[in-house]
């Protein structure tokens, strides 16, 4: 009957919610021929549409569903455009970079990578692209012209953004872990602990484009991590976050990023330099 109850609430809870995201992405969709005339004003546009929709999953996770997030790390400056990018545990990790990203007024902003595929769905892949966000295949040699098009947007019109991405390009699971232990062992690479091995092709080719942007300062190195009661890196499932009360309560569920704020100007000048360097906050993040 508890359980009846739990998805019945998830369901009431919900349904405005879809409605407005269906809004969101036919507005976004219809405004795509006018983004060809006046680019900016359609990325304000669309960035203050979406922050709508974003702010209010967030208000569900946090406020409906008791969902309470810790923090450590650096203070991060309002409004800065960065490059972010984070491990990635499970599909709730967005609360968590969401929450940041409230915090430093740069939610409307947030652009994330996200897999080509989804721009064959009605709706929300034109939504997607019409924000501006890369859609890619993960092979960047065929990804250039889509990078080229997300990049020239942040580099040439100077567009206020937080660029996000998961570095592992999957979600962890401990399959997923012993088969990563054992293709850095085959290609002699260390193994973090706790994380997947970075994907640094990605991390590259967006710090050498964006560091031609003048307001793009700094690269934001988030650690997500989960408790449930003592299991580490245990998380809820997307349904469970939107559907249980008292999540951090009565559900025993822990939440926690921590933030490292990393000037560009810091960072190594080569590609090989730069793989390396992700590499080793790979390390470090998984001590």
């Amino acid at each position: 009957m508890a359980d009846i109850i739990t998805h019945l609430r998830g369901i009431l809870i919900i349904i405005p919610w879809l409605f407005e995201l269906v809004l969101m992405d036919l507005i976004i969709s219809a405004l795509l021929p006018v983004s060809y005339f006046f680019p900016n004003w359609t990325y304000d546009a669309c960035s203050l549409i979406a922050f709508t929709c974003w702010y209010w999953i967030q208000t569900i996770f946090e406020v409906f569903n008791g969902g309470k997030i810790t923090y450590s790390g650096d203070d991060l400056p309002h409004g800065e455009s960065a490059i972010v990018i984070s491990n990635h545990v499970s599909w709730t990790d967005f609360y968590m970079i969401q929450a940041l990203a409230i915090k430093a007024k740069m939610l409307s902003r947030c652009r994330w990578f996200s897999k080509v595929e989804l721009k064959w769905v009605p709706l929300l892949g034109w939504g997607i692209w019409g924000m501006g966000m890369p859609m890619v295949s993960r092979n960047w040699l065929r990804d250039k012209s889509e990078l080229d098009r997300v990049f020239y947007g942040i580099v040439e019109q100077e567009w206020p953004t937080w660029l996000i991405s998961f570095s592992e390009a999957t979600r962890y699971t401990p399959k997923k872990y012993e088969q990563g232990k054992q293709w850095c062992k085959e290609n002699n690479r260390p193994m973090p602990k706790h994380l997947l091995y970075p994907r640094t092709k990605g991390f590259v080719t967006t710090v050498q484009h964006l560091r031609q942007a003048p307001h793009v300062k700094a690269v934001y190195d988030i650690t997500i991590a989960y408790g449930h009661h003592g299991k580490f890196l245990s998380a809820p499932t997307i349904w469970e976050s939107l559907s249980t009360n008292n999540l951090s309560g009565k559900g025993g569920y822990k939440f926690h990023v921590d933030v490292k704020r990393i000037p560009l100007t810091k960072l190594p000048q080569t590609d090989a330099e730069l793989a390396k360097w992700l590499e080793t906050r790979w390390i470090a993040k998984g001590e």
